[in-house]
């Protein structure tokens, strides 16, 4: 091989090492980007999961109180004292989260 054809031989792994070199800067910043959007999108669900929770509970409260049999007088200072206990609750809930 002659000193010509060596030195194209070698520009030639020089162009496709550069290439190689940007291809794997690009993908670690795709790599990078796709990792925070996952962990955005976990704590998305996770948030959206404990609304879920939270409804559900909610739900489940409401059906208690609507089937308890008291006077009428009772039910609705019944019905007021669970949804302050549910407010406080959810603050509970929401300083928890923090």
């Amino acid at each position: 091989m002659n000193k010509d054809q060596l030195k194209v031989s070698l520009q030639t792994l020089e162009r496709k090492i550069n290439l190689l070199l940007g291809d794997h800067k690009a993908l670690k910043l795709e790599v990078s980007k796709l990792q925070e959007e996952n962990q955005e999108l976990r704590t998305s669900l996770k948030q959206k999961d404990e609304q879920i929770n939270n409804f559900q509970n909610k739900i489940k409260i409401s059906k208690i109180v609507n089937n308890i049999e008291t006077e009428e007088g009772n039910t609705s200072e019944l019905k007021r004292k669970i949804d302050d206990y549910i407010k406080e609750i959810d603050k509970c809930i929401v300083h928890l989260s923090k």
